[in-house]
């Protein structure tokens, strides 16, 4: 695709920050809800963890400048919350004796899968990517970044149908039917603004997607309080509410984040090897799944800006950016990150592909977390609106991936095979289970394609040298 920004662009000062704010929407969901998953578990003493979503959004732009850095800034990719970890985190909270320790627990966690990602960068100095273009061609990597996509695809049809406003058993009040209608309206003002829009609409249809869907959820929920019809109430404004609870004052400006260094600190006095033994163990195997879907998504970007990242800045740093900035994140909240499909997805719809705006979302994602307002008013978007951004969003993923397939020969049943292979157990949610490891439906469809791959190339080699 033709970039209107390239890596190296620089936008100006007021672009960037509305295109740092639309990278931002598209990957914020996504990374405030890890800690909420995590939240719900139980710590050995009763207590529940308190993780804070703010903390993540700092966390994320922490590790993202970090990767950055390693980078060269030659690579436009953010770093989110991790949903791979989400066992290994609840695991390393739940194995703690204390709130504390439970905390601890998360940052030590992020270390060991740190390392791995640290060891493999020197693997891959060492012996080069040319094994593991072999290992993963194209139509190996190709269906696993569709999959990527479409695995998503029942998250933005789940978050189309429902609204912001919950009755006491915490459903969604407001009309399925009118959530979609909302959903929708912002998918086509996205799709409009992308594909006719001029200029600087051209470059932000997620944005003004956003704020028009935003506006006709706010019109149906005026006009549903007014008339005391919950059915037409699909935002909530609660989180504004919060803000002013108890009157105005610092606290309805300023946020100040919970970050798990300061929580774990002066924990350090309850640890055991067994506890860190099961830590190692809960995380490190997890590591791995997802150093294959590291490769995929950076194969999947440089598809889009048409310059193998795997060769320059080379995988070595971007495994090491993602490796250390994952642990420099759950420093700060809690999780360790990853690269970011969403992200990917905006670089390619956009055609905005300046690491200058990854920086500005990367220092963004850091001030806003301490912007009580700015939280407010993401945490008060209903879940059909982003619904209906994360149609497109996912949607390009898949559509990137099956871009990379355009050129392999399908009517080679070896290549036929491969993929069918991946895109069955990818889309059916083929998951392994080994005790306190799962192993992703996407990681699973990989592996297997991989293997099958290499059964029919060894066939195939053996048939050329008869």
């Amino acid at each position: 695709m033709k970039l209107v920004y390239g890596i190296k662009d620089k936008p100006k000062f007021g672009q960037l920050i509305v295109f740092a704010i639309q990278q931002l929407l598209a990957i914020m969901a996504a990374t405030l809800v890890v800690p909420v998953i995590t939240n719900g578990v139980t710590l050995a003493d009763g207590s529940h963890p308190t993780m804070d979503p703010a903390a993540a959004l700092f966390g994320a732009g922490i590790g993202t400048l970090v990767y950055v850095l390693f980078t060269k800034a030659s690579s436009p990719v953010f770093l989110g919350s991790s949903f791979a970890f989400l066992g290994s985190m609840a695991a390393a909270f739940a194995g703690g004796v204390s709130m504390q320790l439970g905390f601890l627990g998360l940052i030590i966690g992020a270390i060991f899968a740190g390392l791995v990602y640290v060891v493999i960068s020197l693997l891959v100095k060492v012996a080069g990517v040319n094994w593991l273009n072999k290992l993963m061609p194209s139509v190996v990597i190709g269906p696993t970044v569709a999959i990527i996509g479409l695995g998503l695809a029942g998250n933005a049809i789940g978050d189309l149908q429902k609204g912001g406003v919950t009755d006491e058993a915490g459903t969604p009040v407001a009309a399925t039917l009118l959530c979609v209608l909302v959903g929708l309206i912002t998918l086509i003002v996205t799709t409009i603004a992308s594909t006719y829009g001029k200029k600087m609409v051209k470059l932000i249809p997620f944005i003004i997607g956003i704020l028009g869907g935003y506006a006709v959820a706010v019109i149906f929920t005026v006009i549903g309080n007014a008339a005391g019809i919950d059915a037409l109430k699909v935002i909530s404004f609660q989180s504004f509410a919060d803000l002013v609870d108890g009157g105005f004052g610092l606290h309805t400006l300023i946020h100040i984040p919970r970050f798990t260094f300061l929580t774990a600190f002066g924990a350090f006095g309850e640890l055991n090897a067994a506890y860190i033994g099961a830590i190692a163990l809960a995380y490190v195997p997890v590591a791995f799944v997802v150093f294959a879907e590291h490769v995929a998504d950076h194969k999947n970007i440089s598809s889009i800006i048409e310059k193998d990242l795997l060769e320059d800045p080379g995988l070595s740093r971007t495994l090491l950016g993602d490796g250390v900035g994952s642990m420099a994140g759950a420093l700060f909240g809690g999780c360790p990150n990853t690269t970011y499909g969403e992200s990917i997805a905006c670089v390619a719809i956009t055609g905005n592909a300046s690491v200058a705006t990854i920086v500005a979302t990367a220092v963004l994602a850091i001030l806003v977390s301490f912007i009580a307002p700015f939280v407010a008013f993401v945490n008060s978007i209903p879940s059909c609106v982003m619904g209906g951004v994360c149609i497109a969003l996912y949607g390009f993923i898949a559509v990137s991936g099956l871009k990379m397939v355009q050129k392999v020969n399908l009517e080679d049943n070896r290549n036929l095979f491969t993929a069918s292979t991946i895109l069955v157990c990818g889309i059916g949610g083929l998951s392994l289970n080994f005790g306190a490891l799962t192993i992703t439906n996407v990681a699973t469809a990989l592996i297997l394609g991989i293997i099958v791959n290499q059964i029919l190339g060894i066939k195939a080699d053996k048939k050329e040298n008869k």
